[in-house]
């Protein structure tokens, strides 16, 4: 990330928000949209880009700043990019359809919601387009073992972090309340924070519980793990699995593998894939540089987080409902073609 910054001559440094972005230089963004042709995937012109990830303490963070400095420091790379720190997917797309950024990392029903005009984006349907599937999202519900929890419904009346406003994490927190029966403005008393101050209030009691929506291993949640491990447990939140599935089919069962956190055992969950979008229009040669950059510097970005591991040609190309830019699929053909 440090070294990235220094390239670009833009003040992004890690635990950056939204409003230090826009106030060291506003629009990030000197791409330029698609048009049309054939797709070379040669960036003709130096281009700066911004990347939207999420919270400080968690994985798109963590990799978002390894992608940009792999994107701007590959061989003979004529792009630049930074990454800031953000609400996550629900801003992502938002910021991403305003041109702030050129890529967005989100969770794949979030993504659905934007193209299909649902959910949080009800009645207007964004124009954005999947860059790649990555990795998986596992919902890690955790509880203060002194505050009388042991299922969703038991939240009532409770103080729950939900997450950043506008994130991926509180999208799937409400649905899971409104699964449980819970009505998220009036049954719980909701705390609409970011990683850092959940955390922070879990472990001095000033939260109950919190839900959180990310890859694994997510590093506020290790954080956690580590220095309150005697006083917090996970839930099981499976059985709302057939509820959340009534919402969006993407949700699928998973389990948190017990030497993650250092768990007494695997912890069941319900997962979600994560997508790398970007606008349906933009330049097509970018969109395919950049997405050669992900698989071709892989192993750097498992460096920066394990998450990185779940990566793959294979899944790559499982974006739907959202369709996956033109640049992407000459991109994935590219790497998929036979040596």
């Amino acid at each position: 990330m440090k070294r990235a910054s220094r390239v670009l001559a833009v003040v992004t440094v890690a635990g950056m928000g939204l409003a230090s972005l826009v106030a060291c230089g506003g629009r990030q963004n000197t791409a330029s949209t698609d048009a049309g042709g054939e797709v070379t995937c040669d960036v003709a012109t130096e281009t700066r880009i911004g990347i939207a990830t999420g919270n400080a303490t968690g994985v798109y963070f963590a990799l978002g700043n390894a992608y940009a400095e792999q994107i701007s420091n590959a061989p003979g790379s004529r792009v630049r990019a930074t990454a800031a720190e953000t609400g996550a997917s629900v801003q992502n797309i938002q910021q991403l359809v305003a041109g702030t950024y050129a890529v967005a990392f989100s969770l794949a029903d979030t993504a659905a919601d934007a193209v299909q005009g649902t959910g949080s984006f009800a009645g207007q349907k964004q124009p954005v387009q999947a860059l790649a599937r990555i990795h998986t999202n596992f919902t890690q519900v955790i509880v203060r073992k002194d505050a009388g929890i042991s299922s969703v419904a038991d939240m009532r009346g409770k103080r729950v972090s939900t997450g950043s406003p506008k994130s991926g994490t509180e999208v799937i927190a409400n649905r899971l309340l409104q699964a449980a029966g819970l009505n998220p403005e009036k049954d719980i008393q909701a705390q609409r924070l970011d990683l850092t101050k959940t955390v922070d209030g879990m472990k001095d009691g000033s939260i109950d519980a919190l839900f959180w929506s990310g890859g694994l291993p997510t590093p506020g949640i290790t954080d956690l793990l580590t220095t309150a491990r005697d006083q917090v447990t996970f839930l099981d939140i499976t059985p709302l699995l057939g509820e959340m599935k009534k919402v969006n089919p993407v949700y699928e069962e998973g389990a948190v593998p017990a030497a993650t956190y250092g768990t007494p055992a695997d912890v069941k969950t319900i997962v979600v894939p994560n997508f790398l979008l970007v606008k349906e229009d933009l330049d097509a040669d970018l969109v395919c540089v950049l997405t050669k950059v992900l698989f071709e510097r892989k192993p750097q970005l498992e460096q920066a987080n394990a998450a990185a591991k779940e990566i793959s040609l294979q899944f790559a190309w499982r974006t739907d409902p959202v369709i996956l830019h033109r640049g992407a699929a000459k991109a994935l053909s590219d790497l998929n073609a036979p040596k």
